[in-house]
């Protein structure tokens, strides 16, 4: 009999069993959801023993804190990571944050993982919670920095007023899993950077 096949397209068992842990969280958490992601069904897509799920993460907290640090460390969420482009001035970087999502139109849209995972929490989940205030904030820093480089006159108010219509949008288009979204959000930061920057509106 061969060997059975995971959905992240790796064996069961041998070597690399907590990548694909993650690789299992990444995708189930974000699709499904934490409380409703049982470590059953963790077990079962990274075709791992139970066993070996507990050597790896002792507790299902254990592996939604080590999820969420991956979008710092490795897979940086990717409207966030535009920010960092160096072939765009930096007004377009801000900018860029807004981008239209890519994927399926049918493609379910669930927002931001560090959101979710707070509202998941519900304030049972303090150094989940801690993990997404700190990034957020160092978020909230990028753009203020950003902002700055950009030339406008008060880069910490604009950095600000950003994070809110970016965040807002995420929020707004995983309640309603609408992209679009987007589109409406990229216009009214456009207008807010044309007064910061004070250049005319439109384009």
């Amino acid at each position: 009999m061969g060997a059975t096949t995971s959905t992240t397209g790796t064996s069961r068992g041998g070597r690399g069993a907590r990548e694909r842990i993650l690789r299992a969280a990444k995708e189930l958490f974000y699709t499904r959801g934490i409380h409703a992601t049982g470590v059953a069904a963790l077990i079962e897509a990274a075709h791992v023993s139970p066993r070996t799920f507990y050597v790896h993460f002792p507790t299902k907290n254990a592996l939604v804190e080590e999820y969420l640090r991956r979008f710092e460390s490795q897979t940086p969420i990717a409207a966030e990571a535009e920010l960092g482009r160096d072939d765009l001035p930096p007004a377009q970087r801000l900018l860029a944050i807004f981008a239209p999502v890519e994927g399926e139109p049918t493609a379910l849209f669930r927002g931001c993982p560090f959101h979710n995972a707070v509202i998941e929490g519900a304030g049972e989940l303090p150094e989940i919670a801690r993990l997404a205030e700190r990034h957020k904030q160092a978020f909230r820093d990028r753009l203020v920095a950003t902002a700055a480089e950009a030339g406008a006159a008060d880069p910490a108010a604009l950095g600000r007023q950003l994070a809110v219509i970016f965040e807002g949008a995420n929020a707004l288009a995983a309640s309603c899993n609408d992209a679009q979204v987007f589109t409406d959000a990229r216009r009214a930061a456009k207008t807010l950077l044309d007064v910061a920057l004070g250049s005319a509106p439109g384009g």
